[in-house]
């Protein structure tokens, strides 16, 4: 069974740091990608970073491009989001996603975490 468990939300003061994790186990194939995705109160869950576990290769919407930092640790198969200068648009469930494949994509992931909470306050 996948199972995707986020970790490292919180509560942080605008222009903070914050660090995401998502520890992954189960997944039965290989090679594949990993994602990460928010949705806040009222609005549509939206792409943030994805990275190749294979190649390394990530991808990042513009609106987190520079602010945030996506990484790997495939000894322990762990993914980390890094939030730095945090804006209060930042404010949103943050959620980790796998699908298998080489290519970083911004979409058509099959197995998503429970999702944690990251808030920015002013």
């Amino acid at each position: 069974q996948v199972q995707l468990v986020e970790s490292g939300g919180g509560l942080v003061q605008a222009g903070g740091s914050l660090s995401l994790s998502c520890a992954v186990s189960g997944l039965r194939f290989s090679p594949f990608v990993m994602g990460w995705f928010r949705q806040a109160p009222g609005k549509e869950r939206e792409f943030v970073a994805a990275i190749s576990r294979s190649t390394g290769i990530t991808d990042y919407a513009d609106s987190v491009k520079d602010r945030f930092t996506i990484s790997k640790d495939n000894a322990k198969n762990t993914v980390y989001l890094q939030l730095n200068t945090l804006k209060l648009e930042d404010t949103a469930m943050y959620y980790c996603a796998a699908r298998a494949g080489r290519i970083v994509t911004r979409g058509r992931y099959d197995h998503w975490g429970q999702g944690t909470q990251v808030t920015v306050s002013s």
